[in-house]
């Protein structure tokens, strides 16, 4: 294993072509900021649990898997941004780069404002303690949570957009930075909460929502006026008649996004209404703990995107192919890893969490599965996604993502599957991608990409 390592994974040079160099200082820098941030979320699932309770946590986290969902607002227009941005910074045409950050952050505001103003109105006709299965005494502190955490996310989601200019550029090292700033506070709001009051669910949430916002607010200021003076927001550059060219790509990107919300973001919400909100502790206890295989495989693949854009847009298909086998030993080693990590389950967990939950061995197993598969498709996802061939993902996608939710309930209740069938489906679903996908990028790359492939 140690000459394994060594032949394929320490010979990390700074040489050879631009984005190589570049993609190895960022991949280096991410590992550093994602060591940290992987002892940050550790500490932040125990104190949360310690702060929280079991039933509380399980509601905080369903509440934030719900405001993941407005990721998705954006109409595939953040991932079009990257795309467009990437070409344009590629051939070194600043004035397009201008226009569509311009263009895509007015786009992103009217549509944030409009949700906000319209969530302000309805949210009160909600019974948010059926949805969330929550007992009567947190009606109050829920509901004015609910309101605070939904307007500082979509506030931040805007101010996010920021990242995106950032992979664009290739300098995906700067998220990092941003996401261990994150953390860090994170880590100290909910230590001084336990230590100096008593537990409260809007206190954590509130302060847990506001807390990008305040770095964001600070990253943008810094970075549009020095580092991306040139390409910064004005209201002058704003052309809505490039809308069609974020729009054109955007658009698939978006029912991507739509369906893989369906696959990956409504499992807490599916466990709450099947089995109560302490169940979702206990499933994001296994998801949590394999879930930091794919954000290691992640540190890798995020500065690729853009690489694979500026290479495709130069023809230099070696490049790629070099790139694509790499990565293919990374994913080797981290499946391995995966494989241990599940023998060793039992004992991380009473570690972590001095054995106040207990996690079913299905469920870890097939939580493992799932980060392997994932990592699998990821491979040859963020290549097409990097290319813009993702007509094929997009037909798919609408496919797993309408199978999804029966299917979890179909495991879960009905085959008592428990828990461990919402992840059993999640997997089912990306077994079919995950042949058709390789096939794709084989065509692509090797210039055979007819018809479906090709688009």
């Amino acid at each position: 294993m140690s000459q394994f390592i060594n032949k394929n994974f320490l010979r990390f040079q700074f040489t050879g072509p631009l984005r190589s160099v570049n993609a190895k200082k960022n991949i280096i820098s991410l590992f550093i900021f994602n060591g940290f941030n992987f002892l940050f979320n550790l500490l932040i699932v125990r104190l949360t649990l310690d702060y929280l309770g079991k039933t509380e946590y399980g509601i905080w986290l369903t509440l934030s898997s719900i405001l993941t969902w407005f990721n998705y607002l954006d109409f595939g227009l953040g991932n079009g941004l990257r795309n467009k941005l990437a070409e344009a910074l590629a051939h070194n045409d600043l004035h397009s780069a201008k226009i569509y950050v311009s263009t895509t952050y007015a786009i992103f505001s009217s549509i944030i404002l409009s949700v906000i103003v319209i969530f302000a109105i309805i949210y009160k006709f909600i019974d948010w303690l059926e949805i969330f299965k929550a007992p009567s005494y947190l009606e109050n502190s829920l509901n004015t949570l609910i309101l605070l955490s939904v307007i500082f996310f979509l506030i931040q989601f805007v101010l996010r957009l920021l990242t995106v200019i950032i992979n664009a550029d290739q300098k995906t090292a700067l998220n990092g930075f941003f996401s261990f700033s994150i953390n860090l506070l994170t880590v100290i709001l909910i230590y001084t909460l336990l230590k100096i009051a008593s537990p409260s669910i809007l206190l954590l949430g509130t302060g847990s929502t506001f807390i990008p916002v305040i770095v964001f607010v600070l990253a943008s200021f810094i970075f549009f006026n020095k580092k991306y003076k040139s390409i910064s927001p004005s209201f002058k550059s704003i052309r809505f008649s490039n809308l069609k060219d974020l729009l054109g790509l955007g658009t698939q990107f978006f029912i991507i996004q739509v369906a893989g919300l369906i696959l990956f973001a409504t499992d807490n919400m599916i466990i709450t209404q099947l089995f109560g909100p302490a169940d979702v502790t206990v499933y994001n206890i296994a998801y949590k703990y394999f879930n930091y295989i794919p954000i290691v495989f992640f540190v890798i693949l995020t500065p690729m995107w853009s690489a694979y854009t500026e290479a495709y847009v130069k023809d230099d298909i070696d490049w790629i192919k070099n790139a694509i086998n790499k990565i293919l030993k990374v994913w080797l080693l981290l499946s391995i890893i995966v494989i241990i990590m599940i023998f060793g389950a039992n004992w991380i967990y009473d570690l972590w969490l001095d054995s106040k939950i207990k996690v079913p061995l299905l469920l870890t197993v097939l939580m493992g599965l799932f980060a392997i598969v994932y990592n699998w498709n990821n491979v040859f996802a963020y290549f097409l996604n990097g290319v813009g061939k993702i007509r094929l993902s997009l037909y798919y996608s609408i496919f797993a993502g309408v199978l999804n939710i029966p299917l979890s309930i179909l495991l879960a209740k009905n085959l008592n599957m428990g828990i461990s069938g919402v992840i059993a489906a999640t997997l089912l679903c990306l077994i079919v991608s995950s042949i058709l996908i390789p096939i794709q990028y084989n065509k692509v790359i090797n210039k055979k990409d007819f018809g479906i492939w090709g688009k």
